[in-house]
């Protein structure tokens, strides 16, 4: 399970996660877990309900990919969990989950129910610094940092690697809306799967590799 997190609002988080659902290879499962501003069943296209709940069914978008809105705000932490163990036990789908912003408890639930993460973030000093704040929480709950996305823009930042400590998997450029209508931006979303992939692959061979 991937979890797709960020710092503040508006890093592009929601984007993202979209963004490599529709880039991974075979079926994918994105999950809404942002219970207070919801936005993923709006970018996708698809009603609001039924909401992510225990067996609730994800809403097809396209070939390959599914999204499951969001769940109600008054959803407890470890209902959360519940509807996130529930989605990768009934299907064989990849699970892509779009985490609430910041470092407080609603994004610590599903950050511990995912193995792996990717940071989201803008390339401004403060939404840097707020996103390390999650990856320090991602590291602590047990989830994998795998890198970092750099949204709204062509270039890294120097030092943005050592100040996450985990490698930037990729920059996406600013686009008119839709924004992952434009060639560039799902150009971008597929070297990031590319390279995630890559990264995966040599973390199990390094695992192998050991005693």
């Amino acid at each position: 399970m991937l979890a797709v997190a960020g710092g503040k609002g508006g890093c592009g988080k929601t984007t993202t996660a979209l963004g490599l659902g529709r880039a991974l290879d075979g079926e994918t499962v994105v999950v809404d877990t942002d219970r207070d501003m919801p936005n993923l069943h709006a970018m996708a296209g698809v009603d609001r309900e039924p909401m992510a709940a225990p067996g609730a069914e994800p809403q097809r978008v396209d070939d390959g990919l599914s999204v499951l809105p969001a769940p109600s705000p008054t959803t407890r932490d470890a209902a959360v969990t519940t509807i996130l163990d529930g989605v990768a036990n009934r299907t064989d789908a990849r699970v892509v989950v779009d985490c609430p912003g910041g470092a407080g408890p609603d994004a610590a639930a599903p950050l511990a129910a995912a193995t792996r993460v990717v940071l989201v973030s803008t390339a401004c000093a403060p939404a840097l610094r707020d996103a390390t704040k999650t990856g320090a929480m991602a590291r602590a709950l047990g989830c994998h940092v795998e890198g970092v996305v750099l949204t709204r823009t062509r270039v890294t930042p120097p030092g943005v690697e050592a100040l996450f400590d985990c490698p930037v998997l990729g920059t996406v450029p600013d686009a008119p809306g839709p924004v992952l209508d434009a060639n560039p931006v799902q150009a971008a979303y597929a070297d990031v799967v590319e390279a995630l992939e890559s990264d995966t692959l040599q973390t199990q061979t390094m695992r192998q590799k050991r005693p």
